[in-house]
């Protein structure tokens, strides 16, 4: 059964920094795009990044881009969100998800399965 599980997360004042891990199992991680998406209170679920198989290229919301980082190594099948210069306005639940292609989409509904979230809080 493919599982992802998230860890990192937490509270950061702005201007502060995280790392949150995404760890796929049971699938030819490598084979398969990563996608990092977050969700506020209240609102809907929004794109952050991308990274197709083999790193071979990312994508970025306009949000982040130049302030998050998204990588993987495909040998311990993980897959990291770096983010810096952390906004209040970041603060959501995070999520990874794994794209049934080598290549990502900003379409949440493409993706097949999703790690178990975790908390990003940036205060002001």
């Amino acid at each position: 059964q493919v599982r992802l599980v998230q860890s990192g997360g937490g509270l950061v004042h702005t201007g502060g920094s995280l790392t949150l891990s995404c760890v796929g199992s049971s699938y030819d991680f490598s084979a398969r795009a990563i996608g990092w998406f977050r969700q506020a209170l209240g609102q809907e679920r929004e794109f952050v990044a991308f990274i197709n198989y083999s790193g071979g290229g990312q994508d970025y919301a306009s949000s982040v881009r130049g302030r998050f980082t998204v990588s993987r190594d495909d040998n311990t099948g993980t897959a990291w969100l770096q983010m810096n210069t952390l906004k209040p306005e970041d603060t959501g639940v995070y999520y990874c998800s794994r794209h049934p292609t080598a290549w990502g989409t900003r379409d949440d509904s493409s993706y097949q399965y999703w790690g178990q979230g975790t908390q990003v809080t940036v205060s002001s």
